[in-house]
């Protein structure tokens, strides 16, 4: 092994904090209110801004939250180029409170934050928003923190809250300083806007509002005060708050509340609707971030640990150093190529990036560790790692071996401090089986004093090699890696149970040639033995080199903690599926001709999704399931969904306005965002013990196999009333007044066993709207009702397209057979008649002979009834004429006598052939030609783009009704790429073809 680059434990620096604690780092939760009001001894480090910013690595969303808030209050004139109110809603350990923090510290020493690499970074990115520069003070901003996770409701701290008993009083005593005279001042008002306005204003000073951990107080602190008015006075004030902060200038609130899919704090009934209450408000009034991401994460772990970062020339050299073995072809045939190593492709970048640590123990941590539950993914992996630097730093310092990299087999479990970090990281939640772990740790790989456990005796038994100095505690690697691939569950999310053979090879690599595959496989080999090896292993032998085998440390579980263990490492992805699969399964179309699941795609937006699912069929009548994965309405979520469906429906504007022609046949069915939150939470306990059930421990055992069945049986039911529950919203295009404009209409079902799933359930419901015509509700009279005049003269096929795409037609509940139905009983009554290209009446002899796919038959109001053989209206008797009639020489001649003097109006009736019994026809309907011409640059002319958009809406409306018959023209236009290319696809179905080129 090469020894002339630089250890890490040397070329790093350990922070102070970190070496006076022996590796247990106390304050990685960090505390807001330790920060602004602890003193003496019981004030952390990080009250300290200058600290505070040395310790911080300015991930971009940190950079981007804080600059915000300095063009808020101390922007000047161009404060409304930031946004006022914020709310943080990630999970717990996600930095939060470290976002407080610098919030505070930013507006209450802005000259020591924006001295810091930290605070440089917000003022550059604040000058870029504004324009020009910050200034150095803000303009003296005052600082209003409630941390609410440290408020008990109705009883305020002395030394903090004066006088004040509610939540409203106590942010008056902070915002007034103490001053009573203006907190009597406006002290009653704690619900009206006008006076919180005017109270903030009052201070003549930018104001940063710092509301930290609401739910601790509205949630169950409201509870356990059990004061009707106190609830009622706090939470008026919150909601009066987040809309005034809008309205005031120079004033900016920064508020943490967990999301509550996330947030899993059990709360009664009342505390729920509070929590519910203040999500729509904020949604409302602010916007929700974060302030760090995946690609923070070592960035992150290394400013916090240790004073500086890694020189140049000991990032390259240590990279340099592992070359062989990466690039060592039966190394990559059988360890990287199979475990999927991205990073192997970019070495040195990643390792730099990782630098001490592994790349494959980075990616444990933050593609793994995160997604477990409990794990708090920044405050939990500090805690690990701190430790584990510094127990290896220790074995550096006394001349014991240590990594060259620390890799995923190496955190020493022999130091209490890393297993202790490592069990209360939340990866294990369960005590008993936090207790089993801890035991099988001490006797399967290594004991308190590194002298025992059965992988360190095979370390210390092994006789001497090549490989054995750089490599002295090879199974004690692969071991540790085993271990905390089963220490998340059963299932390691995306990797499957336990850890597979290349995994456990990779983990005792070293970047030494002497150490060779045949070596790793020889430790590997050893470590599983049935007579040597380790006694609590489960083995899943391997099927072939796509399919290896997996290592996993059993602890003997009842069926609830392993479902509980299981449940943790079901990822979102896999909740989502299962929801779209059993949602799929439950939807059945009643009287809809069709069911369409449109299947979410996170890649895309709602729009996106629903323009090219495919959904604008033809003469059919559809019921289209939404995955609850990307659509919902309600709870302040469903903006985007109602994008999406107003894009579908051919209602969107602009660039957004697809031509859809059978929108009103199209039926939604959506999701209540509040209920699929319950379904989500269910098709996570339904997971949990199908994986339960499949587990080799519970398939071995008879009675967990049973527990198993049943409780599986159980959950399945329970998820799928759920999802038919939370199918509760039905979307339709509506058009109640047949002159008026189109739009969405809903509807919403409020009773548990009515579901938007059940086609017979939609339809009937969307029968008492109008929407669709019952079974037997379609007669000639209905019929009639809704044909309007200029229907009269269309063709059968257009009528009967009119029935799918002209909202303002109910659906018919059996529809072209019951259209059929209808013309043939209206024909038959005499209500309607059927005519060819000439206005010849043609005759149907039944239901049947209705040709609705005819463009040569018309509907046309009912035809007179005239005699075969004379041409006179039909009569009874002989035919007569005015030849056979007879005159009388009489003096008094008859009224058919050709004395007698007929009005020239009733003459012209009978020799028409019309009179009071033979109406004449009414004129034919009368088609226009249309041609123009134009040429017209819309780039700047908005006005212009509106005019022919509304003229285009114009042709799309006369298409659809079917009052064009002919089109002929060529069109030229100058286009955006991408819908160039949606413009194509259109004209290839209609098999037009159109020519195109890039400019």
């Amino acid at each position: 092994m090469t020894t002339n680059v630089t250890p890490w434990w040397k070329a790093l620096k350990l922070r102070r904090e970190i070496l006076s604690a022996s590796g247990q780092i106390d304050d990685v939760q960090m505390s807001l209110f330790r920060a602004v009001h602890a003193t003496g001894a019981d004030r952390p480090p990080y009250a300290d801004a200058e600290y505070y910013g040395d310790i911080t690595h300015p991930t971009e969303r940190l950079v981007d939250l804080l600059a915000e808030i300095a063009v808020r209050i101390g922007g000047g004139d161009d404060y409304l180029k930031a946004r006022a109110v914020t709310r943080l809603d990630q999970g717990m350990g996600g930095g939060k409170s470290h976002a407080c923090i610098g919030a505070y510290h930013l507006a209450a020493n802005p000259g020591a934050l924006l001295g810091t690499e930290l605070g440089q970074k917000v003022a550059e990115r604040a000058r870029a928003k504004m324009g020009r520069p910050l200034t150095g003070d803000l303009g003296s901003p005052h600082v209003v923190v409630l941390p609410c996770d440290s408020m008990t409701p109705g009883a305020g701290v002395q030394e903090l809250d004066g006088p004040a008993a509610n939540l409203y009083e106590r942010f008056l005593w902070r915002l007034f300083s103490k001053d009573y005279t203006l907190y009597e001042r406006y002290r009653r008002f704690w619900s009206d806007k006008n006076k919180i306005s005017e109270a903030i204003s009052a201070v003549n000073r930018p104001v940063l509002i710092i509301v930290d951990e609401i739910l601790n107080y509205i949630g169950n602190g409201l509870d356990g005060a059990d004061q009707t008015a106190l609830a009622g006075q706090d939470m008026a004030f919150l909601q009066a708050l987040f809309d005034v902060v809008n309205d005031v200038p120079h004033v900016a609130m920064l508020a943490v509340m967990i999301a509550s899919d996330i947030d899993k704090t059990a709360l009664s009934p009342a505390a729920q609707a509070r929590r519910d209450d203040l999500n729509s408000q904020i949604d409302r009034n602010g916007l929700p971030t974060t302030v760090t991401e995946a690609g923070d994460f070592a960035d992150i772990l290394r400013r916090r640990l240790f004073d500086a970062e890694p020189a140049n020339e000991v990032l390259a050299a240590t990279a340099a150093l592992y070359e062989n073995v990466l690039t060592d072809k039966t190394w990559a045939k059988q360890v990287w190529e199979p475990i999927g190593t991205t990073w192997r492709r970019n070495w040195p970048t990643e390792m730099s990036a990782c630098y001490p640590f592994h790349p494959m123990l980075m990616s444990l941590a933050q593609d793994e560790w995160s997604k477990v539950a409990g794990f708090q993914r920044v405050r939990s992996t500090i805690r690990i790692f701190a430790a584990t630097v510094y127990a290896l730093q220790q074995r550096g310092k006394a001349g014991e071996w240590v990594p060259a990299l620390i890799g995923p087999g190496d955190l020493p479990l022999s130091d209490s401090t890393v297993r202790e970090a490592l069990f209360g990281s939340g990866l294990v939640e369960d005590d008993r089986t936090i207790a089993n772990y801890r035991s099988l740790a001490e006797i399967e790989i290594v004991n308190h004093e590194s002298s025992a456990g059965t992988a360190r005796r095979q370390d210390l038994e092994r006789l001497p090699s090549a490989w054995t100095p750089s490599n002295p505690r090879a199974a004690e690697r692969a071991a540790n890696f085993i271990f905390l691939a089963s220490v998340v569950g059963t299932l390691r999310p995306g990797r499957g149970r336990g850890a597979s053979a290349p995994e456990v090879k990779a983990a005792t690599s070293v970047p030494d040639a002497t150490y060779t595959i045949t070596d790793a496989d020889s430790v590997v080999d050893d470590l599983i033995n049935p007579n040597r090896g380790m006694s609590a292993l489960d083995i899943t032998p391997g099927q072939g080199n796509n399919k290896p085998a997996r290592y996993f440390l059993s602890t003997r579980l009842t069926h609830r903690m392993l479902v509980k263990n299981i449940r943790r490492t079901i990822s979102e992805a896999e909740r989502d599926q299962v929801i779209a699969t059993i949602s799929k399964r439950l939807a059945s179309n009643g009287p809809f001709r069709d069911v369409h699941f449109v299947p979410a795609d996170p890649q895309r937006s709602p729009s996106d999704v629903l323009a090219t699912a495919g959904l604008d069929s033809a003469y059919t009548t559809r019921l289209v399931v939404l995955d609850p994965a990307q659509f919902s309405l309600r709870n302040g979520m469903e903006k985007p969904t109602l994008e999406a469906l107003t894009v579908a429906m051919g209602l969107g504007q602009g660039a957004e306005q697809l031509p859809v022609q059978w929108a009103s046949s199209a039926v939604f069915a959506v999701v209540n965002t509040q209920q699929r939150a319950l379904a989500r939470n269910l098709a996570v306990e339904y997971l949990a013990r199908q994986k339960a059930l499949q587990a080799p421990e519970v398939q071995k055992d008879d009675d967990l196999k049973s527990t198993g069945t049943k409780e599986l049986a159980e959950a399945k039911a329970q998820l799928e009333r759920a999802l038919r529950r939370a199918y509760q919203h039905v979307v339709f295009l509506a058009q109640p007044d047949p002159d008026g404009e189109r739009y969405l209409d809903q509807l919403t079902f409020d009773k548990d066993n009515i579901t938007a799933l059940d086609g017979v359930l939609v339809w009937k419901s969307l029968a008492d709207r109008d929407k669709v015509f019952d079974t037997g509700q379609f007669n000639p009279r209905a019929l009639l009702h809704n044909l309007r005049d200029h229907d009269y003269g269309k063709t059968l096929s257009d009528i009967r397209a009119a029935f799918y795409s002209a909202p303002r037609l109910p659906l018919l509940y059996s529809g072209d057979r019951e259209l059929q139905q209808a013309i043939y009983d209206a024909v038959s009554q005499d209500l309607l008649s059927i005519v060819d290209g000439s206005g010849t009446e043609v005759a149907v002899t039944a239901p049947g002979q209705v040709n609705l796919s005819s463009t040569g038959l018309r509907l046309a109001k009912p035809q007179p009834k005239t005699c075969s053989s004379c041409e006179q209206p039909a009569h009874k008797g002989p035919c007569t004429s005015s030849t056979e009639a007879t005159v009388d020489d009489g003096p008094t001649p008859r009224p058919d006598s050709p004395g007698f003097d007929t009005p020239s109006g009733t003459r012209q009736q009978e020799s028409s052939g019309h009179g009071p019994n033979n109406p004449p026809k009414p004129p034919p309907v009368k088609d226009g030609q249309i041609a123009f011409s134009f040429t017209k640059n819309l780039l700047a002319n908005g006005d212009s783009a509106d005019g022919f958009a509304a003229l285009f809406r114009a042709f799309y409306m006369a298409l659809d009704e079917r009052q064009i018959s002919y089109l002929q023209g060529t069109l030229q236009l100058v286009i955006q790429g991408d819908e160039a290319q949606q413009i194509r696809q259109r004209l290839e179905e209609l098999g037009i073809t159109g020519t195109f080129k890039e400019i």
